[in-house]
């Protein structure tokens, strides 16, 4: 605990030097502390220490650490991948999923919310910069259809874009990915296409958090840097 506390508040410092260098004030940036492969007892040290938001890879794997943990004790992300087999799941268990990444997906989980009775779920549209074949995420060039048919949705609230760059040693080296996705964003916002009307950007993790707030992330996804190597 004494090191998960440590390494929370080093984080949180981290975001705020980061958020001042650019002009920007912390409270402008959510943190979700991605707690995928890390077990229930290591999640709840974490809401004792103060954490409140956490992000997952897996809806199997989430689903049995929010039953032991409580689906109202915190506010439950999914990060990684959906899916489509395992979007009702994910409907029933997160606030947020940020990797809506095709027409179908969507129309999907739009169906599942009015069948559920889901009032609303917040989603995000994952953007693949650099057409890598490991990650998933729609085009750029696909883009505006999958926006075309979120602005569409009832349920579906559309409040942003996130991506993953490739990694580099260098955080430097993903500026350029965190920037394409900002004017992505602002782009989308003018035309009002964001039920928020300004438009998260969901990017940047342990190892480049800093740049990506610095390029104007709005929520950012740590889990290395606070629970430790898996």
């Amino acid at each position: 605990m004494p090191t998960l506390k440590k390494n929370l508040k080093n984080t949180l410092d981290r975001i705020t030097n980061a958020a001042e260098r650019s002009g920007r004030l912390p409270d402008e940036i959510k943190l979700v502390v991605v707690s995928k492969t890390h077990p229930p007892d290591a999640i709840d040290k974490a809401l004792k220490a103060g954490v409140s938001v956490f992000g997952e890879n897996k809806v199997q794997e989430a689903e049995e650490k929010i039953a032991e943990i409580g689906r109202d004790h915190a506010e439950w992300h999914l990060i990684g991948h959906l899916q489509k087999n395992k979007a009702r799941k994910a409907v029933q268990l997160f606030d947020f999923i940020h990797s809506v990444d095709s027409p179908e997906l969507a129309h999907r989980l739009e169906r599942i919310c009015e069948e559920e009775g889901r009032e609303k779920l917040s989603v995000l549209v994952q953007v693949d910069l650099a057409g890598e074949k490991t990650k998933s995420g729609v085009p750029q060039h696909q883009l505006n259809m999958l926006v075309e048919v979120l602005r569409r949705c009832q349920h579906l609230s559309f409040d942003g874009l996130m991506t993953i760059p490739p990694m580099a040693d260098n955080p430097e080296e993903t500026r350029q990915y965190f920037r394409r996705l900002r004017e992505l964003r602002d782009r989308l916002a003018e035309e009002g296409a964001f039920a928020n009307g300004f438009g998260h950007l969901s990017m940047g993790m342990s190892h480049d958090f800093e740049v990506a707030i610095e390029e104007g992330a709005t929520i950012v996804r740590v889990g290395t840097a606070i629970f430790g190597e898996r």
